[in-house]
């Protein structure tokens, strides 16, 4: 097949419109001679397991999905009985962008609690986390956090350490929405057990999308004593893939070398060098810190349409002005400086 776009051509609108990695490419390459088991039972899916253990402990199960809809939504009806709702932010992904499955194929009750910066704290929690045994009021069974959070925060290990403790004192399960886990991780600069299972996280739904893959997520079970039925949750969920070897290898590869921290820092980076340059630029302001690969900016909404038209991003919150700037593993410096210059040259105007 002819290439039918410039590959020389990038935004700033989502590290979801980056490419795959190419040491994932050859990771797929090298899974895809001969046969192998399907529906899981290949060498890669099981070397994934133990890699999943060396980084999360040894009681780390893994249970690898389609994406992170589908790991979120498949992860939290693993925790929580028919009549169980899940804590959560205002701008959490299973809130504001997972077009009701949680509640829909999850039969889930999502309880969402406004945050000034995306992060949940023990006193957030316990404005939703109430009404336990009131059979006119949906049981607050499990916390869901997302690290790195939607606004670009992150959130330490001992924040988690302090949300775990409190939602478990309750009788409460954690989960952890990682779709940019490394980002996170790469930020924070620690190993990815000290803010996830160190930490008190009962299960993780961790990214690979964002972060250089062509699909795929996992579920890891990081205390497998409050996850039950996964592995026929994961079916009846349209998420179990025949050829699981190839999400494996995938997300297999994201280990081998470090890359995910590679590639996940490299966004950092990028994001650190574009607010660094359009620091002090009249006609623009920062609206949230810039914690990891993400830039929120608050602009004149005409202005903000011209740069559109030449780079392509998404407005956040129209009303306010507010636009996000996302950055990717394969993002250059030459890509942020081009970036800038535009940016410039359009507020100028």
């Amino acid at each position: 097949m002819k290439r039918l776009h410039d590959a020389g051509h990038r935004g700033f609108a989502s590290d979801n419109y980056a490419g795959a990695h190419p040491e994932v490419l050859a990771a797929i390459a090298e899974a895809n001679e001969g046969h192998q088991i399907s529906y899981g039972e290949d060498v890669y899916t099981q070397r994934l397991a133990d890699v999943m253990r060396e980084h999360f402990g040894g009681r780390a199960d893994v249970f690898p999905v389609f994406n992170g809809t589908g790991a979120n939504v498949t992860a939290l009806m693993s925790l929580l009985p028919r009549w169980g709702a899940v804590v959560t932010t205002s701008t959490a992904h299973i809130h504001t962008d997972e077009n009701g499955a949680p509640e829909r194929v999850g039969g889930l009750k999502l309880l969402p609690i406004a945050t000034p910066d995306g992060k949940l704290t023990p006193e957030l929690i316990d404005r939703e986390a109430w009404g336990f045994g009131d059979e006119h009021r949906a049981q607050p069974l499990v916390v869901s956090i997302t690290q790195t959070t939607e606004l670009g925060t992150l959130y330490t290990a001992e924040e988690i350490r302090a949300i775990a403790d409190h939602v478990h004192d309750k009788g409460m399960r954690l989960h952890m929405d990682g779709a940019r886990l490394a980002n996170a991780a790469a930020a924070l600069g620690v190993p990815l057990r000290e803010f996830t299972t160190d930490a008190g996280v009962d299960i993780l739904s961790f990214g690979g999308t964002k972060n250089g893959i062509l699909f795929g997520e996992a579920i890891v079970v990081l205390d497998p004593t409050v996850s039950d039925g996964l592995i026929y949750l994961r079916k009846l969920n349209m998420q179990l893939a025949s050829k699981m070897r190839f999400v494996s290898a995938q997300l297999l590869a994201l280990f081998e070398d470090d890359l995910y921290l590679r590639s996940a820092g490299h966004a950092n980076a990028m994001a650190a060098r574009l607010r660094a340059a359009l620091e002090h630029t009249e006609g623009l302001t920062f609206s949230r810190p810039t914690q990891a690969n993400a830039v929120f900016a608050v602009l004149a909404n005409d202005a903000a349409d011209r740069i559109r038209e030449r780079v392509r991003f998404y407005d956040w919150n129209r009303a306010a002005g507010e636009v996000r700037w996302m950055t990717a593993f394969d993002t250059t410096e030459a890509d942020v400086d081009t970036f800038v210059e535009v940016i410039r040259e359009e507020l100028a105007a």
